[in-house]
């Protein structure tokens, strides 16, 4: 049965990166299930073809994409919540689909005003979002009133949806959730479109091109990476590595595609005497990813966060790239036997790996081969739309069961009484 669905996204969508891909991929999966989805977000972004996008109030002081915690969110949030009471009100949904904390929030709101369910699409703790991003800490007054807040979000929600099963493990361990409201749908990945190029004739060319274009000589061999640029991501790590491997690996580029403030990392790159072996283009429009990702030889994921998930790993091994990350459980989770590991926050450890796997052929070969099988049988997109639409239906089919026994109660009292 199609459902009409209000998915609330408290972000500036389209960006380009992880969460937003999430979104994105979620949507259209959705739709071509047959539902009807409407989205609210902030004013600014990207408009996405065939997406019914609902934006609020223009403020026309922020046009750059909000990424993470910011004070910009206060209002930002209060003229989406004013948005989505109105699309709501006008499109009378059967559920609600909220990402992030904020838009889980709004969405609680109007599951009261509607009585309509609200699925939380979790991406990660808020308030260890907000330690990575350098906007809170453990110690600050603020910390035990947003930890509470968060808990309230995560409460009220009649189904949680996790991007990882380490988050939902972390959220049971914590007594956040009823085990029977969380649930696990794995960031996923287009493998019909992020795939090794299968005309190597035409890809040659583009190669040649992409390569001019981003000024890196044809003769190298090219770590990849792709995500937002950020401490907490592991940036500064990655280059760190580079400048320890790349005298040992002459032919070796690191290509370093991102935001934001790709000119800082330009300049950091250049203080660590790697600037001429390390290209930093910024943005990388989300349709042309797989192209650039195709460049590299082995892609690199150095994700410092233990909360986060991480679908940049999967478009890595859709490609058929070897992976190299740092050892969390968000990666173990989603490469298993498919990666290769270095010691968190180790930049010796992360340059010893990446040297290991481009210097064995044989090794490089198995770690392709394994993470494009894993990608296509593990996390096509197309699979989890099918878990969602199963959420969907369990938390409809709950809601109708607890208003009706709640209708019956009522007319019993009444006839008691």
């Amino acid at each position: 049965m199609p459902y009409t669905i209000l998915m609330i996204a408290p972000t500036s969508f389209f960006a380009d990166y992880g969460c937003h891909v999430r979104i994105w991929e979620e949507l259209k999966a959705l739709q071509s299930l047959g539902h009807r989805l409407v989205l609210t977000t902030y004013h600014n972004g990207d408009d996405m073809p065939g997406m019914d996008i609902r934006r609020s109030w223009d403020v026309p002081w922020v046009k750059r994409a909000m990424v993470g915690s910011s004070r910009h969110k206060l209002y930002l949030d209060g003229a989406l919540s004013w948005r989505s009471l109105r699309v709501a009100l006008a499109l009378r949904p059967d559920l609600i689909h909220a990402h992030l904390h904020e838009g889980a929030l709004i969405g609680a709101v109007l599951k009261r005003m509607l009585r309509v369910p609200l699925v939380f699409d979790y991406q990660g703790s808020l308030t260890s979002e907000m330690i990575d991003h350098g906007f809170l800490t453990p110690t600050s007054p603020l910390y035990r009133p947003i930890a509470a807040l968060e808990r309230q979000i995560n409460r009220h929600a009649d189904a949680v949806m996790t991007s990882t099963h380490n988050a939902a493990a972390l959220l049971r361990r914590q007594q956040a959730v009823a085990d029977q409201r969380l649930h696990t749908v794995i960031d996923s990945v287009n493998t019909a479109r992020f795939r090794p190029p299968d005309n190597p004739t035409a890809w040659a060319a583009q190669r040649r091109q992409l390569l001019a274009q981003l000024g890196i000589p044809e003769n190298r061999r090219i770590v990849v990476y792709l995500g937002l640029l950020a401490p907490y991501q592991g940036t500064n790590l990655l280059l760190e590595a580079a400048q320890r491997l790349l005298p040992r690996l002459p032919d070796l580029h690191f290509l370093v595609m991102g935001y934001p403030d790709p000119a800082g990392y330009r300049a950091y790159a250049a203080s660590l005497g790697i600037g001429d072996r390390v290209t930093l283009p910024g943005r990388i429009f989300y349709k042309d990813a797989h192209s650039y990702l195709a460049l590299g030889d082995v892609a690199v994921a150095p994700k410092m966060s233990l909360t986060e998930g991480s679908g940049k790993i999967s478009n890595y091994m859709a490609m058929g790239l070897p992976v190299v990350t740092f050892d969390t459980p968000v990666s173990r989770e989603i490469l298993a036997d498919a990666g290769m590991y270095a010691h968190l926050g180790s930049a010796d450890d992360l340059a010893d790996k990446l040297a290991l796997v481009l210097q064995d052929p044989a090794l490089a070969s198995r770690l392709r081969s394994a993470g494009r099988t894993r990608a296509v049988t593990e996390f096509s997109w197309e699979r989890a739309a099918h878990q969602i639409e199963t959420i969907y239906a369990q938390v409809l089919a709950d809601t109708q069961l607890r208003q009706h026994g709640g209708a019956r109660t009522r007319r019993s009292d009444t006839v008691t009484g």
